[in-house]
């Protein structure tokens, strides 16, 4: 105390002591500018100890930035990461610097700018005790991480405010990405998150730590829980950045014990990216990752992920008219799937489904008789998988892929009976647990029944209620695109069929391109 107190009555030094500061320090760590957020931030605590400047201006002087080139800074990243504009002005950076604090969110918007969290900025305090916190020891300004946790530089002031508040706070970020906004979900994906996890490997060194491998787990976790909620485009192009990170992680040194439990961080980021490729309307980049998926599982000795990863190749494999390949891929994920899991009773409908895309009405009714025998021995809680619940996958397979297979064995008043079914429970579910992807399949083999029975008005508008779906991904396109040949070929006189036919062009077109030109040569 007595010594904050004497640093308080010490004269504020003029920005060139500060300058200097900065550059001395970029000279005796050999640190390249624009420096790092952990290099910044220790040179933002000798200046805030040595001149008695704000915070917010200590850390812009470490930037070696002017008030009008940090000010573009932000407009630059407000931008950049497609955020809501601002009004920033130098005036209003000068006024935060002199201690008034900014609002809520022009603070998230500076923490963003540097990397870091309100408290290093001068904008709240910490007042957690020191033990309420492995992690954490010291002051708000004097943090530093335990002995050992450090990273090989030393620890300087304010090492510890980065690396573990970064870690507590931006994991904690992550973690609310289900409940956040949409608009927000892909900057916590894309910035928050990738950061903290680079944050932790320049804090544990050349080793790569346990963090770094609660980062993964809390991330694919997370990627799963987006699935279905965020845009594919979106979650796509964070899933591959953290796929690439893993195999980075992959080529430097570890134990083999971290090995396994890299390749199945890898191996669960292709098994979402082949799904995600397949929603996009890419089959050969979603096959690619299936591919990886299983290579990366068996490498893990990871069954599970293999048997998953031949799902999404079995699904992606149908929709290409390819039933014989779908059939092999749902037999090899049955050969690694785990007794007992709900991902049985899929896999065995994948091949029944795929029986019946062959023509194969025998082989469907034995395989789905399969997938019955395997419902019927599920425990009575079934696992998880990244935090949700499994069992939801069985019901739905027994549920919709048998409407799908009648349409395509000619059997269409069961396939009517079917799809009304499928829909009815679809329609029952509580709002937080509904898949508009699914519904809008379950239209489709309810508009194909309909059109084989002679019914081409109730055909078209349950066409229009499918494409009005708030998730029209690939799958959902495709079977469209099936319904409308279907109509065409019976109905060639309809106008409303050429309705219908016109508005799935024109959300092809709008779909296309959808992958980044880089994840094709995944």
């Amino acid at each position: 105390m007595r010594a904050a107190a004497a640093r308080r009555s010490q004269p504020v030094h003029d920005v060139s002591c500060g300058r200097a500061l900065r550059e001395r320090a970029l000279g005796q760590t050999g640190a390249t500018d624009p420096a790092s957020p952990l290099v910044v931030a220790r040179i933002a605590a000798a200046i805030h100890d040595h001149c008695g400047h704000h915070l917010l201006k200590c850390r812009r002087l470490a930037m070696g930035w002017t008030v009008a080139q940090a000010v573009a800074a932000t407009h630059e990243l407000v931008r950049d990461a497609g955020l809501r504009k601002v009004g920033l002005s130098d005036r209003s950076w000068k006024d935060w610097e002199a201690g008034h604090p900014p609002s809520p969110d022009y603070q998230d918007l500076l923490c963003r700018l540097f990397s870091t969290h309100p408290v290093s900025l001068g904008f709240a305090r910490d007042y957690s005790p020191p033990e309420s916190d492995r992690l954490w020891s010291g002051t708000s300004t004097g943090a530093t991480l335990p002995i050992g946790q450090a990273d090989a530089g030393g620890t300087s002031p304010d090492d510890g405010t980065e690396v573990a508040e970064t870690k507590r706070r931006d994991a904690v970020k992550l973690a609310g990405l289900a409940l956040t906004a949409p608009a927000t979900a892909a900057q916590i994906l894309e910035a928050a998150a990738a950061e903290a996890m680079e944050f932790t490997r320049q804090a544990e060194a050349t080793s790569l730590g346990s963090g770094t491998l609660d980062h993964l787990d809390l991330a694919v976790t997370e990627f799963h829980r987006a699935y279905s909620l965020k845009p594919p485009d979106k979650v796509f192009e964070a899933a591959l950045d953290y796929r690439r990170k893993v195999d980075r992680f992959l080529k430097d040194d570890h134990t083999h014990r971290q090995e396994r439990d890299l390749r199945a961080y890898a191996g669960w980021l292709s098994e979402l990216l082949a799904w995600l490729a397949h929603d996009l309307g890419n089959a050969g980049t979603g096959l690619a990752f299936a591919t990886d998926a299983f290579v990366q599982g068996q490498q893990a000795g990871h069954g599970q992920l293999c048997a998953w990863a031949m799902d999404a190749a079995s699904s992606i494999n149908l929709y290409e008219q390819r039933p014989v390949k779908a059939r092999e891929a749902a037999l090899a994920g049955l050969s690694e799937a785990p007794a007992g899991h709900p991902l049985t009773v899929r896999l065995h409908a994948q091949a029944a489904r795929a029986a019946a895309a062959d023509g194969d009405s025998e082989g469907f009714t034995a395989a789905f008789h399969a997938a019955e025998d395997a419902y019927r021995a599920l425990p009575s809680r079934p696992p998880s998988c990244f935090g949700l619940d499994t069992a939801p996958l069985a019901d739905y397979a027994l549920t919709s892929y048998p409407a799908t297979a009648f349409i395509w064995l000619g059997e269409a008043e069961q396939a009517r009976d079917a799809a009304e079914h499928a829909l009815h429970i679809y329609e029952s579910a509580p709002e937080a647990s509904r898949s508009p992807s699914r519904e809008a399949i379950a239209r489709i083999d309810l508009a194909l029944a309909h059109a084989q029975l002679g019914s081409p008005d109730d055909a078209v508008a349950l066409g229009h209620q499918a494409l009005g779906s708030a998730r029209v991904v690939d799958s959902v396109r495709n079977r469209a695109a099936d319904l409308t040949a279907c109509l065409t070929r019976r109905y060639p006189r309809q106008s409303a069929v050429q309705g219908l036919r016109e508005r799935l062009a024109a959300l092809d077109a709008a779909a296309r391109p959808a992958l980044p030109a880089a994840a094709t040569g995944a």
